[in-house]
């Protein structure tokens, strides 16, 4: 059976950019909660944002080494979160939510991603990101060689997509699923609708190849 591959729009803040996501075919939009990032959204925006999003669109919110009041308010208002562990959260800190939960990997060289994901038994998925100073991947590719094969968990390929790029790292890594921040974006919490669009296209296109290649 041919996988789809799911699409994540991450760093939203504006209803226009939420409705450009949803249109274009994200399974899932992203909320920074992260009060460090240009891209931080509060959690009563969050909610007003997450009450536009029709079934089976899922909404993420994305957290740093926030204290679990913050987690537990956020999933207060917003019951349907997911959250994003993107700090230097423990399996426990992790677990303590009672929830979906996604967990980040920085990517870099010597990283033993393996045994990172092992540490994690609860996370649903793996966010791969780069690794760079502070919390994030900022727009950086990292070195896709890096993901050993078999992980044992569906992997969120990350860090520094945009439609020039993702259809390389779909047909090379074979992922659950690509998170796309600051590609798709004219300024820093600002979506470009139709780099959206494009993005959204781009991975349609490397599942329809990877279809073809299977059948052949």
């Amino acid at each position: 059976m041919n996988q789809r591959t799911r699409i994540k729009i991450c760093g939203l803040t504006r209803e226009p950019d939420l409705d450009a996501a949803i249109e274009a075919g994200a399974d899932a939009v992203g909320f920074v909660c992260y009060a460090k990032s240009p891209r931080y959204i509060a959690i009563e925006r969050v909610a007003e944002l997450a009450k536009r999003l029709p079934p089976f669109v899922t909404p993420v919110g994305l957290f740093v080494n926030a204290p679990p009041s913050d987690i537990q308010a956020a999933i207060n208002a917003i019951p349907q979160l997911v959250i994003q562990f993107h700090g230097d959260e423990s399996a426990p800190d992790c677990d303590a939510v009672a929830r979906p939960y996604m967990r980040a990997a920085r990517m870099a060289a010597g990283f033993d991603l393996i045994d990172f994901v092992n540490q994690y038994p609860n996370a649903q998925a793996i966010l791969l990101d780069a690794h760079v100073e502070g919390y994030g991947g900022g727009g950086k590719v990292f070195d896709w060689s890096l993901i050993p094969r078999n992980v044992p968990r569906p992997v969120v390929l990350s860090g520094g997509l945009h439609a020039g790029n993702v259809i390389e790292g779909i047909l090379r890594v074979r992922p659950w699923a690509v998170d796309v921040s600051s590609g798709v974006e004219a300024a820093k919490g600002i979506k470009d609708a139709a780099a959206i669009r494009r993005f959204c296209k781009a991975v349609q296109e490397a599942d329809a190849r990877i279809a073809i290649e299977a059948n052949t």
